[in-house]
């Protein structure tokens, strides 16, 4: 982002506010989306000390499988066998550890993903509760209950960490969504 509309003390502040959170969050990015200004999976990186994103779909290239195929992991992904993602669901999982694997990129490009990865094919599917609309203004949604992939975490985190740790980032989100707007317009006043 440009220097009047940074967000680099929003995402620091973010980091220092969230409590402990236990969840690994692993963004499997399509390499399309790696330079786009609109997308989110670079922001949860960034704001999340347990996260880590990693580059998916390059020719010639394999997904780094490491942590896939072991432990507890759930995959964020809407599938006839999806379970809503809630504590009973986790706790059916077991003790331990829990790797959230997340998909990023356009709706195309995400949907793609459980298939592709053959690391991915047991892992098994949560979608989020019916919630409220997404409030990613950046891009068109082709989805009526799509949302960016920050916020699919930030929801996610909200019901495996505690409804504090979902609204913390989902401010860091609007800060965001709102700058971008603004820089798009031409409108770089001070907040």
């Amino acid at each position: 982002m440009r220097a009047e509309i940074c967000i680099c003390a929003e995402i620091d502040a973010c980091r220092a506010e969230l409590p402990p959170i236990r969840t690994r969050v692993l963004i499997l990015m399509h390499h399309r989306e790696r330079d786009l200004t609109t997308n989110t999976g670079r922001l949860a990186e960034l704001s999340l000390p347990n996260c880590e994103v990693r580059l998916r779909g390059e020719r010639d290239t394999r997904l780094n499988e490491e942590g896939l195929r072991e432990g507890k992991r759930l995959l964020l992904y809407p599938s006839d066998d999806a379970k809503v993602l809630d504590a009973p669901t986790v706790a059916a999982l077991g003790p331990g550890p829990l790797t959230l694997i997340v998909p990023d990129g356009s709706w195309r490009q995400a949907s793609k993903v459980a298939h592709r990865e053959a690391a991915l094919h047991d892992v098994p599917r949560v979608v989020l509760a019916p919630d409220a609309p997404t409030r990613y203004r950046l891009r068109r949604e082709p989805k009526p209950d799509g949302l960016a992939t920050f916020e699919a975490i930030a929801r996610a985190l909200g019901a495996l960490e505690g409804l504090p740790v979902r609204a913390r980032l989902e401010g860091l989100f609007d800060v965001m969504v709102e700058r971008t707007l603004r820089s798009r317009a031409g409108v770089l006043a001070k907040d």
